[in-house]
């Protein structure tokens, strides 16, 4: 009898266990699936309708490849007539993201995908990147004196290279420029000049050039305070907060940003909500302003309001602003920033271009605001964005900008390659970056797919390219 009691407590007690594992399971699914969902909607919309590579290959490469097993048990399909990207999960999780010409794809949260569409056709009209602008092309030319074309081929081979065929770099696009001009440009199959490719966190220092631009037209300045209305109600200190220290990241707003985790603020804000920017307008201080360092999206995503509130007027002129005063002036006709159901573009996140346009993006940098003539930046702009903010963990970031490789690209070389000290950076999930670095006159484009820790080495890439150069 005793025995017999004791595999029965046994049994109860390994019941419970099941059950309550089974529940948790449950819980966290139901956690996971939204976001999962909304992810791969919004990646899938965007690859197939703003990218143009096949359905097939998105899901391959771009959501499963090296990624959470979960993303394996979804069930995407697209729409082509309705450019309508849906993913299921067992019938528990539906995420659809929509296709807007000029505006690029946005997951459709609390609005019908059809309702979406229709409520943006009009600033996607204004948007359209088939609107003609003045603009410098960039030229293709040999290296030229001073150049080591048997070195510079040697980097452009390292970059596309696989030494290890379980950590995959996945290169898709590389250009350099020198005085202005193409002298190297390579893609890997599938990939072209012509091909729009994700920025990711890139798009965050667009946002400052956007913000430049506010700046310089006098409808903005970097120590303003009380930057929006859900700040300025009695005794709120987040009235405080300057739009220098947005463009820094020391604003002292909670916000995590914790890739990979699907209740981590980043995720959510980009995938649960529909108003990406009011979700992080609603954060409290955790710190006081000014006080500390936190890279944060949701920053980015304030800086998005900020701009849409100084554009003013209508819907359209905000749509149209990014086109009007940097993508047309610039020939960036390939440039979209999407944006999410509230209709604000998700600046921490979502612009999509082709190689040569990031490009022009670095050449803008590297000119101090100038093109073809035109002043496009206020004077300093660009030194503003690329002084450090001491505040910074590693002394490594500016005001939107990066003014040393960050990590998980940067080198695990002994001792780690040395390079010039007025490089910049615009860097981007992945392992995108837009490398600016002024005494070489040169801009670097690296474009890929890279998942995993220090599996792509910026810094090793770029020592590599300099070798390539005299002095």
């Amino acid at each position: 009898m005793k025995l017999r009691r004791r595999i029965k407590f046994v049994l109860l007690g390994l019941a419970v266990l099941l059950t309550t594992a089974l529940g948790w399971g449950a819980y966290a699914l139901s956690r996971i699936a939204p976001i999962a969902t909304a992810y791969m909607a919004k990646t899938l919309c965007s690859g197939v309708f703003v990218v143009g590579r096949p359905t097939d290959d998105v899901i391959r490469e771009d959501i499963v490849a090296d990624n959470h097993p979960l993303l394996q048990l979804l069930r995407p399909s697209v729409d082509a007539g309705r450019r309508i990207a849906t993913v299921t999960f067992l019938g528990a999780a539906r995420s659809d993201a929509a296709y807007h010409p000029g505006l690029g794809c946005t997951i459709s949260i609390g609005t019908p995908a059809a309702a979406l569409t229709g409520s943006l056709t009009s600033g996607a009209a204004a948007a359209s990147g088939a609107r003609a602008g003045r603009s410098e092309d960039l030229s293709a030319g040999t290296p030229g004196p001073g150049v080591d074309a048997s070195k510079l081929r040697a980097a452009v081979d390292w970059a596309f290279a696989e030494p290890d065929a379980a950590r995959l770099r996945r290169t898709r696009a590389l250009l350099v420029l020198y005085d202005g001009r193409i002298i190297a440009e390579h893609y890997a199959p599938g990939f072209s000049a012509a091909t729009p490719m994700p920025g990711w966190s890139m798009t965050k220092t667009t946002t400052a050039v956007l913000i430049g631009a506010l700046v310089k037209s006098g409808k903005l300045s970097v120590e303003q305070k009380a930057l929006l209305p859900e700040w300025r109600g009695a005794g709120d200190l987040r009235a405080d907060i300057t739009l220098d220290q947005l463009l820094r990241m020391t604003s002292g707003l909670h916000f995590t940003e914790r890739y990979g985790d699907p209740g981590a603020d980043v995720a959510l804000m980009l995938f649960a909500r529909a108003d990406g920017a009011g979700y992080a307008i609603d954060k409290p201080l955790e710190a006081a302003p000014g006080s500390r360092w936190q890279y944060s999206s949701g920053t980015s995503n304030i800086l998005s309001r900020v701009i849409r509130r100084a554009v003013g007027g209508t819907q359209q002129d905000y749509l149209d602003f990014p086109r009007r005063v940097l993508f047309d002036p610039v020939g960036m006709r390939s440039a979209i920033i999407e944006p999410d159901a509230s209709g604000t573009f998700v600046t921490s996140s979502y612009m999509y271009a082709t190689a040569r346009d990031w490009a022009r993006l670095g050449q803008l940098l590297l000119q101090e605001g100038e093109w073809g003539g035109s002043r496009i930046l206020p004077p300093g702009w660009v030194k503003y964005m690329a002084s450090l903010t001491p505040q910074s963990a590693r002394k490594d970031f500016g005001a939107h900008l990066w003014v040393k490789v960050t990590p998980p690209f940067d080198s695990l070389l002994v001792p780690p390659p040395k390079l010039p000290p007025d490089a910049f950076h615009a860097v981007g999930y992945e392992g995108q970056f837009v490398s600016v670095i002024p005494s070489r006159r040169l801009v670097v484009v690296r474009l890929g797919l890279t998942r995993g820790d220090h599996v792509w080495d910026h810094e090793e890439f770029l020592a590599r390219l300099l070798e390539a150069f005299a002095g």
